[in-house]
């Protein structure tokens, strides 16, 4: 039995009220993003998962995710409505704090993944549908890949696969399953004809710039301490926002003539979802590259999407889904037992072994989070139907969903 460390469980309680106010902020970074018609739902999107999956997570998802391991595959029921998860440390997760508080900050981790995919389909899902798919989504999907990658015994830990903070377990799920949830639901009524531009502007800048601070609970309190490790992933989270936004900055410049701010903050963004796999095991030069890559891998995702003509609206799979992937191979890369002695050494660092099982962990994870978020859309689009009426997707789901609207 631990002893608790009352510094390591105050930084932990700020670390879940920082992850927390990441929902929120999603909320607002894609609400500017929307039609004015669309704005209340899309935020409303985000914040009702807050209620819904801390509620599955209290009874069910934490022990999914956390319990004994079954086979590797998923947790045993030993913790259904957190029984047993009290004051007392959990020696398997964390010594030196209450498993409540352990239970609590990954709580927070479920939330805001499924709240990514809202990204994919915003201004044409039928709310009561997406209430039943996102409990789907996160208990069929979120919790097993959380205890592959995170739980003792999982299959994906055991094989030596690095996840610092939830590259692989937060990014790749949301952002593959979002892309499979897009072909299923199909575009918006006039999309590539009629004007779809974002609205509120400055939403999305402070939903951005809420997130960039929340991160910082995200990466630094997977530490699980307060400690050194702790500061190292804060500041190669802060690095690999700010070269991403530069980067970003550059490429917008260069390419479509004007530095955009909607792109700037797209680019902060795209920088930590890169470094959360990598964020406690690199150094600051290597997020500084981690982040650049991404802002550029993310940047012509999104014109390869709008290529093809892919209303993946607001773009979850080009900037979590590939930002992420890029994140958990760069870990293979940059990796270094000198960041972190409980990691391993990448590449760089002599072991290309560590690439590879980088490489087959998000593998496994793409297929098996686009996979099954195809079937369930699929199966839930046949069953309850995905989508609005083509009038209510008119008048917009403020006004048909909600019977509400943004300002009177």
């Amino acid at each position: 039995m631990g002893t608790i460390n009352t510094g390591d469980t105050a930084w932990i309680l700020v670390a879940i009220a920082l992850v927390m106010m990441m929902t929120p902020a999603l909320a607002f970074f894609y609400g500017g993003m929307v039609r004015r018609k669309n704005i209340l739902s899309t935020l409303n999107l985000s914040f009702i998962i807050l209620g819904l999956i801390s509620v599955q997570w209290v009874l069910f998802g934490y022990t999914l995710a956390f319990g004994p391991s079954q086979g590797g595959f998923v947790g045993g029921i030993s913790f259904l409505g957190l029984a047993g998860v009290g004051e007392a440390p959990n020696a398997t997760y964390a010594d030196n704090i209450p498993h409540l508080a352990f239970a609590a900050y990954q709580m927070m981790f479920a939330i805001i993944t499924p709240a990514l995919i809202t990204g994919a389909f915003v201004e044409r899902i039928r709310f009561k549908t997406f209430l039943v798919f996102t409990l789907l989504w996160a208990t069929v999907i979120y919790d097993p890949v959380a205890h592959w990658v995170w739980g003792a015994g999982g299959f994906l830990r055991e094989l030596g696969a690095l996840d610092f903070a939830g590259g692989t377990v937060v990014h790749i799920t949301a952002g593959f399953g979002a892309l499979a949830f897009a072909l299923v639901i199909g575009p918006r009524k006039g999309y590539g004809k009629a004007p779809m531009e974002p609205s509120r502007i400055p939403y999305t800048v402070l939903g951005a710039g809420l997130l960039w601070m929340g991160w910082f609970g995200f990466n630094g309190g997977s530490a699980l301490a307060a400690n050194g490790l702790a500061v190292q992933a804060i500041v190669t989270s802060n690095t690999a926002a700010a070269t991403a936004s530069l980067v970003w900055m550059f490429l917008s410049w260069g390419v479509d003539d004007k530095p955009s701010i909607l792109g700037i903050a797209t680019g902060a963004v795209v920088g930590l979802v890169a470094i959360t796999p990598a964020a406690g095991f690199v150094t600051p030069l290597a997020a500084m590259v981690i982040g650049g890559v991404a802002a550029a891998i993310s940047y012509y995702s999104i014109r390869l999407r709008q290529r093809i003509g892919l209303d993946e609206s607001l773009d979850v799979w080009a900037c979590h889904g590939m930002g992420g992937l890029w994140g958990a191979l760069a870990t293979g890369l940059f990796a270094t037992t000198t960041v972190n002695s409980g990691g391993a050494d990448g590449v760089f660092y002599g072991n290309p072994s560590q690439f590879l099982i980088q490489a087959g962990a998000a593998a496994i994870v793409i297929v098996f989070a686009f996979g099954l978020t195809f079937v369930i859309a699929k199966v839930l689009d046949r069953t309850m139907g995905l989508r609005v009426t083509v009038n209510e997707e008119e008048v917009g789901l403020d006004i048909s969903e909600h019977g509400e609207r943004i300002y009177a």
